[in-house]
């Protein structure tokens, strides 16, 4: 352990439920925690009414504004036992002590809403263990190529197999349980809505199964471990095929290897350590490493374990009467681990071969499967909970020999709760300690041995649930009180990092995010104002490398991105609201594109929005009527009421082309907020093509034109932006010289607040949020249910303000009589 490790890790926020003496909320037992790659963190907690009936809550949160806290009630008639989200992050499953599982889904995409339309019974069977089929989709990440310049590179697709595959080789969903009886359950859900359910016997000999965990295999297999609780019993291993026959759900389970704690072996630690108190594995895909925790009233032990395929040591005599060829021991895998297809059986305690069976000569000798020790501690104070680590990185000896060269630990640690109040953070594989954290203001020293320590009177604040984010740069803990702690996690692990290699490591990570789609916020726990600028321009140097393909898909997740960013710094703040109206901007032109429809059945090669996207940017007219002529109309006929209905999308188009234009005599000033606009030739390409659509438009229904307040009744508003813009767009285009707008346009530009009436642009949503006030690195203390008075910035909205819904546009008033949606990032 070293000292220096213990501030590599502090505390962001706290948030308790407001009065926690007198209330009713008081935590589940046992406590069940779970973190999506969302990063939304939902737990359980128990509501107790005046007459001491349990209601059983569901909590959901957003960790940017962790006090906007969500509960509903599970309608779970026992404590809830499980909770797992699944791989995108927006349906969660909760499992109880009766048997019950529930699947639970947002309802119209939002967090703050959710309902449970389908699930699955074991009636009076407590879940132990609980987890969703996988995907197939495995993406791992390679510490050692974080400074190539292609994605593919960095972030490769592992071959691994869907659990079970539909027509086509895609992937069936459903959920798989066991419980306390022995028994494995599958839930598989159609296309069509319904539940396909079957449950098996893990075995013919069915015992108590205290704690369960559940892997799987690249081959498509599921592994579950069990232990009955005991350190003196076996931890058993099992494989799990699941398929569709008949339209019935089959499982087939088959027993693999086990093994026994090492510390049972030792007669002094024997007696002292009685019980199996964690059971994991290392990563939901890797089923060939295990961590165990033996425990007693006062002390556990962990220990690390890994399946080896080894050679069976074969008498001499044998190897000589083979003939040439290979021959393997029956039921034995020749070529690898738990991830292949053919089976996998115990193997035989005689070291002979199987009666009729030769052995292979030379060099090819029989293999079996073992399992053996990697790593354990020595006595440590009771574990209470276990956090592991979601980010895929391999690990082999070339990855960790590189991780130990750059101090780059991200996804390699495991966290381990004390009773004491204490978190550590330890290597996944040799479990030496990386980071501490201690929730006491005076920890104490770090090499005092665990059982010398002084036991407090009452039981000490500690964490009862624990889970790691997914780029393992955060920690959620909830204690036996009901609070919740957000821990920050460095990525350097104890080590001194230099700004660029920090840099580095936070860039590399942001990539991983935007590649594979998952919420970035606890990698901005840990930017600096100073890094956001380089950030910024380094994310985009590493984007334009891509081919256009990718930059495609990745074009959006870029842009949020970058405005989560520029949120953290005074410098960059300004451009949050250009990033903001980007995003908009880009899904309104998409949205009304999608709108348009051929007029001929037989589809040409281009849709109407691609013609629409081609014509514009040939035709360099600056008069509309000219530009519109070249496009067939026809393609743009809509339904009245659908025309009415846009009229606020195509209002916001108007507004926003008048402010641009008539903030270009000011375009020196980059504060001011659409600067960047000025400049791109793609955004101004976009306005235009809505602005020529939205002319064509306005001949079948003119309510549905943009309404400009115009000194003159006879002038055309729309036809002398549309001038102006062109000319604008004419200077920066792609695919033209640039050039600077000449004097001509800035005058006309300056003359446009009297022409027409300029309106102030509501810019982007009020920012609320609690990451950019973490920078300190002081602890905030929040009350679920109450907003904190945060200091907002210039930019954000007036409490007496009208309020806009942002997604419709809407005007809502100062006051509006029902809650409106909202984007919380």
């Amino acid at each position: 352990m070293r000292p220096a490790a213990a501030s590599m890790m502090d505390l962001a926020y706290v948030c308790e439920w407001e009065r926690w003496p007198k209330t009713t909320h008081c935590p589940s037992v046992p406590l069940a925690c779970a973190w999506s790659c969302r990063n939304l963190i939902a737990f359980t907690t128990d509501l107790r009414s005046d007459d001491q009936d349990l209601t059983r809550l569901i909590h959901i949160l957003d960790t940017e504004h962790p006090w906007d806290v969500h509960s509903f009630p599970s309608e779970h008639s026992e404590a809830i036992t499980c909770l797992e989200w699944d791989q995108s992050g927006s349906r969660l499953l909760s499992a109880d002590g009766n048997g019950q599982i529930k699947c639970w889904s947002m309802a119209d995409h939002l967090a703050n809403r959710w309902e449970s339309l389908v699930g699955s019974s074991v009636e009076g069977d407590p879940i132990v263990a609980l987890s969703w089929l996988h995907n197939g989709v495995k993406l791992a990440l390679h510490v050692e190529k974080s400074g190539a310049s292609s994605f593919g590179e960095k972030f490769s697709r592992v071959k691994f197999s869907p659990s079970l595959t539909l027509f086509g080789g895609k992937p069936m969903e459903g959920w798989i349980a066991v419980t306390v009886s022995g028994l494995v359950t599958v839930s598989l859900l159609k296309p069509s809505g319904q539940v396909l359910t079957s449950t098996e016997s893990l075995c013919r000999l069915r015992g108590r199964v205290a704690l369960a965990d559940i892997a799987f295999t690249g081959g498509g297999n599921i592994v579950v471990a069990t232990a009955d609780g005991s350190s003196a019993s076996p931890v058993q291993f099992y494989k799990v095929c699941v398929s569709v026959v008949s339209d019935k759900c089959r499982i087939d389970t088959e027993i693999l290897p086990s093994l026994f704690l090492r510390c049972t072996a030792d007669p002094s630690r024997k007696d002292r350590l009685p019980a199996i108190t964690h059971l994991k594995f290392l990563a939901r895909d890797m089923s060939e490493q295990v961590l165990l925790c033996a425990s007693s009233q006062t002390s556990s032990i962990v220990e690390c374990w890994s399946l080896r395929k080894e050679g069976l040591p074969v008498n001499n005599v044998f190897q000589q009467i083979c003939p040439v060829g290979s021959c393997v021991v029956p039921g034995l895998c020749p070529s690898g681990g738990l991830g292949q297809d053919a089976p996998v059986q115990s193997p035989a305690p005689a070291l002979r071969p199987p009666p009729g069976h030769l052995l292979p000569a030379g060099d090819k000798q029989p293999m079996i499967l073992k399992w053996r020790i990697l790593s354990a501690t020595n006595d440590l104070d009771r574990v209470s909970a276990v956090a592991l680590p979601k980010l895929p990185i391999s690990l082999t000896n070339t990855d960790l020999k590189v991780a130990s060269d750059t101090q780059f630990y991200p996804g390699l640690g495991l966290a381990l709760a004390f009773h004491d109040g204490s978190v550590h953070i330890v290597h996944r594989l040799s479990l030496q300690t990386m980071a501490i954290f201690h929730s006491s203001v005076a920890s104490r020293p770090v090499d005092e041995p665990a059982v010398k320590r002084p036991r407090t009177a009452g039981p000490a604040v500690h964490f009862k649930a624990m889970q790691l984010s997914w780029a393992s740069l955060a920690l959620v803990g909830i204690d036996n009180h009901g609070k919740l702690s957000m821990l920050r996690i460095s990525p350097s692990m104890g080590h001194p990092l230099d700004v660029h290699l920090a840099l580095r490591h936070l860039l590399f990570l942001l990539e991983y995010c935007m590649v594979t789609g998952y919420d970035w916020w606890d990698i901005l726990l840990h930017v600096q104002p100073g890094m956001v600028q380089s950030l910024v321009e380094r994310l985009h140097e590493e984007y334009t490398r891509q081919n256009a393909a990718l930059q495609q898909v990745l074009s959006t997740r870029i842009l949020a991105m970058k405005a989560s960013l520029c949120k953290l710094s005074p410098c960059t703040v300004v451009r949050v609201c250009d990033y903001h109206t980007k995003l908009f901007l880009t899904a309104v032109s998409s949205t009304l594109k999608s709108l348009l429809r051929p007029h001929f059945l037989n589809t040409p090669d281009k849709s109407p929005g691609d013609r629409l996207t081609e014509i514009c940017a040939k035709v360099t007219d600056v008069d509309i009527d000219k530009v519109m002529i070249n496009l067939k109309t026809e393609e743009f006929v809509l339904d009245m009421n659908t025309l009415q209905a846009l009229q606020q999308l195509l209002q916001w188009v108007g507004d926003f082309v008048l402010y641009l234009l008539a903030s270009l005599p000011n375009q020196g000033a980059p504060l001011r907020p659409g600067h960047s606009f000025l400049r791109d030739g793609a955004s101004l390409g976009m306005l235009r093509e809505l602005m020529v659509v939205t002319r064509i438009w306005g001949l079948l229904k003119p309510s549905c034109l943009p309404v400009y307040a115009a000194t003159s009744d006879t002038q055309d508003s729309m036809s002398l932006l549309f001038r102006l813009l062109t000319k604008l767009w004419i200077c920066c285009r792609d695919d033209g010289p640039t050039s600077e707008p000449d004097e001509a346009l800035v005058d006309e530009c300056c003359l446009l607040p009297s022409q027409l009436l300029v309106p102030t642009l509501d810019w982007l949503p009020a920012s609320d949020g609690l990451v950019s006030r973490l920078q300190p690195k002081q602890p905030l203390r929040l009350c679920f249910g109450r907003a904190p008075p945060l200091q907002l910035d210039g930019l954000a909205r007036t409490p007496g303000q009208p309020k806009i819904d942002h997604l419709r546009r809407l005007h809502l008033g100062a006051h509006p009589t029902e809650e409106c949606k909202s984007c919380t990032r």
